[in-house]
């Protein structure tokens, strides 16, 4: 498998949506982990930058993800509007957030 070297985790309140890209770009993970599932699917990858969208909860989800060796930046919302590409949806905006936290 290759090596995934960021992330967007789109986080709500029960269901969270990732999207993983490798270096060049290919998407390797595009799938919905359940709020128990976040530490163990983090745990099981090797260390990468994560983006989070600013939000109620994300202070804590950065601060238990970067316990286990993970680079975390929180963006606020406003940031990911311009990488939107569909719809708004969970998928959608997971995807947004694994553009802008590669951006300057």
């Amino acid at each position: 498998m290759d090596k995934i070297t960021t992330i967007g985790l789109d986080l709500a309140k029960t269901v969270f949506q990732v999207h993983a890209i490798a270096a060049d770009g290919r998407v390797l993970v595009r799938r919905t982990l359940r709020r128990s599932q976040v530490v163990d699917f983090f745990q099981r990858i090797e260390p990468c930058l994560i983006g989070l969208e600013a939000c109620g909860s994300a202070h804590y989800w950065a601060n238990a993800i970067e316990q286990i060796g993970h680079t975390v930046r929180i963006m606020p919302p406003v940031y990911m509007k311009a990488y939107v590409k569909r719809n708004k949806t969970d998928a959608a905006d997971a995807e947004a957030i694994c553009e802008a936290v590669t951006r300057p």
